[in-house]
């Protein structure tokens, strides 16, 4: 595990650390966007958030904050990281003075441990649950679009649904078989161990017998994803009418899947979150599945269970207003509401918005186009407080008792607000529509708050403190952009945002046939990302020229030999700062211009609409192409002049670099073009 690695150095058999639990809580919920807002004003900037740089004085913003990646990057100075860097560069904090500083700041009790061989085993143990997960979600989604029975069942009732074949990729749907034990019997034939099929929930061992059968046999199946895409559990839904099985099956908890701290779709949608700055929650798979099929991808699910803080804190890392959406059911928006009370304690924002009886989520987006759907969520999404009126005043039905007992749930709501100025705006709002004193509603918050009165004053009388701007004058030299410079950077991008994924490469090799002439072979083989890059620059020796780029490539890849997870803001807190600073730089560039300069390779490209894969053969094929080019300006420059020297030799190898060249631009599918 990271953690581990942090602080090996140090390590010594009876060694004390902060424990790796601790700063998980840390990293979990530590927001770079409110630890570097305690320090530096920040503004939104699409889905990113400027301010003016704390290390240089400056006029206009070039500080920026990702939420979505939780990394910052100062293009003033050159300085970059996660919310740890930044204290440890403004601060002059040491790495645990700044993960003590977080933990003081969330309310993270520190807690210190050894390192054990056990952590080491149980690390293990949690990487190989996430494969076996893996595993299943790939065979669930092949059983349903390669087999007859797949089809027949488990693919035709997504098409019901009116879902399109990109959507069930995006969300990576499957099926698994109606036998007892098919899944368990093909993972075990590939070697995965029963262990761990029985840890994650998927099989299902008796313990009488040692018997074995899949948990989710004969169901459709919806991978549940963190917000960093790892799979941590599934939803199986039954397709038969047997009224003794349950009609939705989530996988049990484990080690790593906690029901309360995941939401559905929070993967798919938290680019999307951040960008719009709201996000849209609903209950059920489908209800995410066809939102994001009309258009609007910014919305996640708690899955049919009652909302929970931590499922809260994932989306308050994104945005700070949240929008809840109700099937048009009077009962069911009744006991749904009281999750508005967590989200508002939180310190969120909160509209909700109600569909006409009889629809939900899902049917009202799928029967109406992305304009109606995103007209009717704008025009009626109302203020909480509006909506928790509108619906108890019904309630009440001019019962003065529940009518009292309707303006206290209504107060009690108002005061889980932490901030002062919109409790006062709500108390306001309350009393013009329940037509009562705002006296007596103040009277009735200050009961309410009262025995949190010590803790509140506590949390409102810390002072922040004040930091100087650390001057710098120095002009920083600009960074000499070349063509190899441009390409080492798009296979370092490539690393860090793709590394872990998996894809399909057509590999053309040429052979001899039985006349002894030259034919092209295709085959396809699957690789994750880095490997395939490795493989690519190991076949042709080729050692990237930056040095930082060269001392970041071989980092990556060792750190993806040996976990099986990536998350970049933990990945960067124990790279040097000189490394952090050229990953936050590539990670955080808004604008791509140079990349796209294609005139730059001699080639001809229309780069849109890539896919991965595209995208990955594309950057090696020209990266060679660019060292082929220069190996043979370099071979011609010791051609002489002079017509008695042999140039035979020279001349050959440039020919076969042509050939090779060629052969690269062919395989690119481009147009080679001579200036």
């Amino acid at each position: 595990m990271f953690f581990n690695i942090v602080f090996l150095p140090a390590i010594t058999k009876f060694s004390t650390l902060i424990s790796k639990e601790t700063i998980e809580k840390v990293f979990d919920q530590a927001r770079v966007e409110e630890v570097i807002g305690d320090f530096v004003q920040l503004k939104r900037s699409g889905s990113n958030m400027k301010g003016l740089s704390p290390f240089v004085n400056e006029k206009s913003p070039s500080f920026m904050v990702s939420p979505v990646k939780q990394i910052w990057k100062d293009f003033s100075s050159g300085k970059g990281g996660n919310a740890v860097t930044f204290l440890m560069e403004h601060e002059h904090f040491t790495y645990p003075e700044a993960i003590k500083y977080l933990a003081n700041k969330y309310g993270i009790e520190v807690e210190e441990t050894v390192v054990t061989n056990e952590d080491i085993e149980q690390a293990n143990e949690k990487e190989s649950m996430y494969l076996v997960s893996e595993f299943a979600r790939d065979y669930f989604h092949k059983t349903m679009l390669n087999t007859d029975e797949g089809q027949a069942i488990g693919l035709s009732y997504f098409k019901e649904r009116g879902f399109t074949k990109d959507t069930i990729e995006k969300f990576q749907l499957g099926y698994s078989p109606d036998s007892w034990d098919a899944f368990t019997k093909e993972a075990l034939g590939k070697a995965y161990k029963l262990e761990y099929l029985e840890k994650t929930g998927l099989t299902i061992v008796k313990q009488e017998d040692g018997k074995t059968f899949d948990r989710f046999k004969g169901r459709v199946m919806f991978p549940i994803h963190s917000m960093s895409g790892r799979v941590l559990g599934f939803g199986g839904r039954i397709l038969t009418n047997d009224k003794k099985a349950a009609k939705y099956l989530n996988s049990p908890e484990s080690e790593i899947y906690h029901k309360s701290k995941v939401l559905y779709g929070i993967f798919q949608a938290k680019q999307s979150i951040a960008k719009l700055d709201n996000c849209y929650l609903v209950e059920g798979y489908t209800d995410v599945i066809q939102f994001n099929q009309s258009g609007i991808e910014n919305v996640v699910a708690s899955s049919g269970t009652a909302l929970t803080p931590d499922q809260i804190r994932l989306v308050s890392r994104l945005t700070n207003n949240m929008t809840v959406l109700f099937d048009g059911d009077a009962a069911g928006l009744r006991a749904s509401i009281r999750g508005i009370d967590l989200i508002l304690e939180a310190g969120m924002n909160v509209k909700v918005c109600s569909f006409p009886d009889g629809e939900d989520p899902d049917s009202f987006a799928k029967n109406n186009s992305y304009d109606d759907l995103k007209k009717y969520l704008d025009e009626n999404s109302k203020d909480f407080i509006q909506f928790k009126a509108d619906l108890l005043v019904k309630e009440a039905n001019n019962d003065p008792i529940k009518k009292a007992e309707l303006i206290r749930d209504m107060v009690i709501s108002i005061s889980k607000i932490s901030d002062t100025i919109k409790r006062e705006v709500y108390i306001k709002e309350c009393s013009r529509i329940m037509d009562i004193s705002e006296e007596v509603l103040y009277n009735t918050l200050a009961q309410l708050l009262k025995k949190d009165i010590s803790d509140a004053n506590k949390k409102f009388v810390e002072e922040k403190k004040a930091f100087e701007v650390v001057k710098n004058n120095e002009q920083l030299k600009p960074e000499k952009i070349d063509t190899q410079y441009i390409f080492e950077q798009k296979i370092i991008e490539i690393l860090l945002v793709n590394g872990l994924k998996t894809e399909t490469f057509t590999d053309i090799f040429q052979v001899e046939d039985e006349n002894g002439e030259l034919v092209e072979v295709k085959e396809n083989n699957t690789y994750k990302i880095y490997e395939k890059i490795y493989l690519a620059l190991q076949e042709d020796e080729i050692e990237l020229s930056n040095p930082i780029f060269r001392n970041i490539y071989q980092d990556i890849i060792n750190y993806y030999n040996q976990n099986l997870e990536f998350e970049i803001d933990k990945y960067i807190s124990q790279t040097t700062p000189e490394i952090t600073d050229k990953i936050t730089s590539i990670l955080m560039l808004e604008e791509r211009d140079t990349l796209h300069k294609w005139h730059l390779r001699k080639i001809v490209v229309d780069d849109k609409d890539l896919t991965l894969e595209q995208n990955v053969s594309e950057t090696i094929l020209s990266y060679r192409f660019l060292l082929i080019d220069k190996m043979i300006a370099e071979n011609m420059k010791n051609l002489s002049p002079d017509v008695t020297v042999d140039n035979s030799e020279i001349l050959s190898t440039s020919k076969d670099l042509t050939t090779l060249r060629n052969v690269i631009a062919k395989n690119l599918g481009r147009v080679l073009v001579r200036f």
